[in-house]
């Protein structure tokens, strides 16, 4: 029942009872039934969309093409620090609050809910599948472009499925696991640090003429961020595994060590992998983006040829995990419960 009490009044306002892994519980099972809640949003800037403005503007004044390369590097790392720092600097503000009042703890609860994005990756994900099975290969190339990057005019139906599933295992990490992470280690300050430097990343992150140079500290600091979550997420897939028709654990984590690192990203390959693995499937391999073509080798020994059943297996595969992801959350509140700290 400590457990539970927990919970209830880390809910509940007052310093005392100000417990942030119970906001985050609250947090997680309000984002698997609201998501990002976009009509909200149609009046007022979501919180990462004005973070983009910001970021954007400060590209413009910073990254100016007569500087030198040298220079440009060193105002991108200018401008993790300024970026990062400020939302950290949000963030405990945000918590300075919740810790005296239940309004500073429905803040913060709110704003967890934003940055997680459980219902909002598998609805996306979900739709190509049935696009994809009810409209055929015109269908599922317009609804996967709304989450991939790659040119969808150079992908087949199994094409379309692939980038589905990678496109699942890897936002995973990203959008579920590495926020969770971080706001377990460093509460509010940790996860907008950390959707700060990934929005970054998004943004000015690449290896265009325009952004190496500049976008390198962004590329380099979410790398660093994601080391661990990636990991995690992959062990959250495996044993997801367990639970699902026809799903190999075993073989999750034999693809995660075999090939996670065959990847050009050091994080993207082991929750890639380990969706390989846990389907039969082999996923990357080569793929084309409007601007270039990449040939990377393929991840895992099963099949190429994945289909809208398999995105739908894969989505089980996620709802899994997440669960599990959440259950271990719980345990760590239990474990603070009992143990008082």
């Amino acid at each position: 029942m400590e457990i539970i009490d927990l919970f209830l009044t880390g809910m509940a306002g007052g310093a005392r009872r100000y417990d942030p892994l119970a906001l985050l519980l609250g947090a997680l099972i309000l984002d698997a039934f609201v998501g990002e809640m976009a009509p909200l949003f149609r009046w007022v800037p979501h919180p990462i969309a004005a973070l983009g403005y910001l970021i954007g503007f400060l590209e413009n004044k910073l990254n100016r093409e007569h500087r030198s390369e040298r220079n440009r590097n060193l105002l991108g790392i200018v401008l993790v620090l300024l970026i990062a720092g400020l939302a950290a600097a949000i963030g405990y503000g945000i918590t300075m609050l919740a810790t005296h009042q239940i309004a500073g703890q429905a803040l913060e609860l709110f704003i967890m809910v934003l940055m997680v994005s459980q219902r909002s990756l598998f609805v996306h994900v979900r739709a190509v599948g049935r696009a994809l099975r009810d409209d055929g290969l015109s269908g599922g190339r317009r609804a996967v472009a709304h989450i991939v990057g790659r040119a969808p005019e150079s992908l087949d139906k199994y094409g379309i499925a692939r980038a589905a599933i990678e496109s699942l295992g890897e936002n995973f990490s990203d959008a579920v696991v590495a926020p969770v992470f971080w706001y377990v280690i460093f509460g509010l300050p940790g996860i907008l640090a950390y959707k700060a430097v990934n929005t970054m990343d998004s943004m000015v992150g690449h290896m265009s003429p325009r952004y190496r140079a500049f976008g390198m500290a962004a590329a380099r600091t979410d790398d660093l961020l994601n080391l661990v979550p990636a990991r995690l997420s992959g062990l959250f897939i495996a044993a997801a595994a367990l639970f699902v028709s026809g799903g190999a654990p075993l073989a999750a984590l034999r693809t995660m060590w075999c090939d996670a690192m065959r990847h050009r990203s050091p994080n993207a390959g082991w929750p890639e992998a380990a969706m390989a693995g846990a389907l039969g499937l082999a996923l990357a391999g080569p793929r084309h983006y409007s601007q270039q073509a990449i040939h990377d080798s393929w991840i895992g020994v099963g099949t190429t040829q994945a289909t809208h059943a398999d995105i739908r297996r894969a989505l089980h595969l996620f709802v899994a995990a997440c669960i599990i992801q959440f259950l271990a959350t719980t345990v760590l509140l239990a474990i603070r419960a009992n143990f008082n700290f």
